[in-house]
């Protein structure tokens, strides 16, 4: 173990940009709450550049031109690094995120917010300070719109849409991972959950007529809907704007009723669940931890879409059989690896990808998509065995597997139960990619964004407890 003394050493500040490089939030329930979640907190770490969308395509658009915004019931800070000793990196286990729970040690940490403090002004008047990143809270004076709570937020191309209704019960997350440009994902951010609310209209307000296919279907034709307007969109805007047939989001909607979670997605983007292992089924304890055993087992909910999937790489094959390199270099047409995506209409239509420039296009034989934006649609009921949801971008998982990424939330809320598991998981992947450039967290940090993608993708997390016991200060 290294020398601890360096926690005494000169520190040195690093700019950065206004944004930082992203951003953490928990919701923070009304005391009146009927939710049925124990907590949601979110976090993002950008590695991309992020620009402003091309185009303003709905009255909502200038509304996610802020890197982060968000309605009073959740708190958020930007993701700052702590500045490093002049003298090296900060040694383990004081470098890591495992810190950033309730412990203080000499003012250098600290953690959640009260809710007191929570409930404040929070215009830079409170800090929430973690081990590894600081940042001063902040929230959006903009009205409640129809009682819905809400967080939408940016980090380089990765978009997340929270809205929470106390009042009938359900929860939507969106999380967009875009590529190619903006546009796409703040599309996505700015329309689909209105055209998804239009066709759930009457559905989730009439239980004894609910039925969970018809959820489902009304999702699919939300996202359905959306895409087309935004292709219509783009269509009449192609000759001035041609890059805009380059872009595209991969999608991952979840929807909470009550015991109910509806799951929709298209690319890479995932929803893992954390259940008690059934070798603890016969364990009545309500204290999974008390014998220092992790005891969550990982279930995607999921479906991958990319070339990753033999299944995949097959339709797509067999839907080009006149196209030797439908798929080539393990991407489709040697350009994207995702198979399904939001947007991206250079792999669905002739003509998109003849208003490309010619660097930019690709050999399209025939006139069928090579890619679609069919999306995996899935209902889970919630039962006493489901402890935590994961929902995240892919660039979670080029670091952690399902199991590493709910056990490294398991333990983190064992030791920590006041503490961000979101910023937990991002700190994680932060480190692990540092650990495989020879870098420390630092340094890695330090490296501007776009560079930076090198190292790691953007990362967008969103973590679920139905237990109760992480965030007790939100509560």
């Amino acid at each position: 173990m290294g020398n601890l003394n360096c926690l005494n050493r000169e520190v040195v500040e690093v700019e950065f940009d206004d944004e930082g490089v992203g951003h953490s939030f928990c919701y923070v329930h009304p005391s009146s709450s009927t939710t049925n979640f124990g907590s949601l907190s979110g976090a993002s770490v950008s590695a991309n550049t992020w620009t402003n969308s091309l185009t303003e395509y709905n009255e909502y658009s200038s509304s996610i031109a802020a890197p982060f915004d968000c309605s009073d019931s959740f708190s958020s800070v930007p993701l700052q690094p702590i500045p490093q000793s002049v003298s090296g990196p900060l040694y383990r286990p004081f470098e890591r995120g495992f810190l950033s729970g309730p412990i203080e040690r000499g003012g250098f940490l600290s953690g959640p917010l009260s809710l007191e403090q929570k409930t404040g002004t929070f215009l830079g008047q409170v800090e929430r300070k973690n081990k590894l990143f600081g940042g001063v809270g902040k929230r959006s004076n903009k009205k409640k719109s129809k009682n819905l709570q809400w967080v939408q937020g940016k980090a380089g191309e990765d978009r997340v849409h929270v809205v929470i209704s106390e009042k009938h019960r359900w929860t939507f997350v969106g999380i967009y991972d875009g590529f190619n440009g903006p546009d796409a994902p703040d599309y996505l951010v700015s329309s689909l959950y209105p055209a998804v609310e239009r066709e759930l209209e009457g559905l989730l307000w009439n239980s004894a007529k609910l039925r969970h296919v018809d959820v489902l279907k009304a999702m699919s034709e939300g996202l359905n809907k959306a895409e087309k307007e935004y292709l219509d969109i783009a269509d009449k805007t192609v000759t001035e704007n041609p890059e805009l047939a380059l872009m595209g989001s991969c999608v991952l909607v979840m929807l909470m009723k009550d015991d109910d979670i509806y799951l929709m997605n298209v690319g890479d983007s995932r929803g893992v669940i954390g259940r008690r292992h059934p070798l603890w089924d016969n364990d009545t304890s309500d204290d999974d931890d008390s014998d220092g055993f992790l005891r969550l087992a990982a279930v995607q909910l999921t479906s991958d879409h990319s070339t990753c999937v033999e299944a995949e790489v097959e339709r797509i094959r067999k839907e080009h059989p006149d196209d030797a390199l439908a798929v080539s270099n393990d991407r489709v047409k040697g350009s994207l690896k995702v198979t399904r995506a939001f947007g991206a209409g250079f792999l669905k239509q002739p003509k998109w990808n003849d208003a490309l420039l010619e660097v930019f296009r690709i050999d399209y034989v025939g006139t069928s998509p090579y890619i679609t934006c069919i999306p995996s649609l899935k209902h889970h009921r919630l039962d006493s065995t489901d402890r935590l949801l994961i929902l995240s971008s892919d660039g979670l998982y080029e670091y952690l597997t399902n199991q590493e990424a709910v056990a490294e939330v398991e333990l983190f809320m064992s030791m920590y139960p006041e503490g961000d598991p979101a910023q937990h998981l991002v700190e994680e992947v932060i480190f692990r990619a540092a650990t495989k450039a020879g870098m420390d967290f630092h340094e890695l940090l330090q490296i501007p964004q776009g560079d930076r993608r090198r190292y790691h993708d953007d990362v967008s997390i969103i973590v679920i407890s139905f237990h109760g016991r992480i965030w007790k200060s939100c509560l």
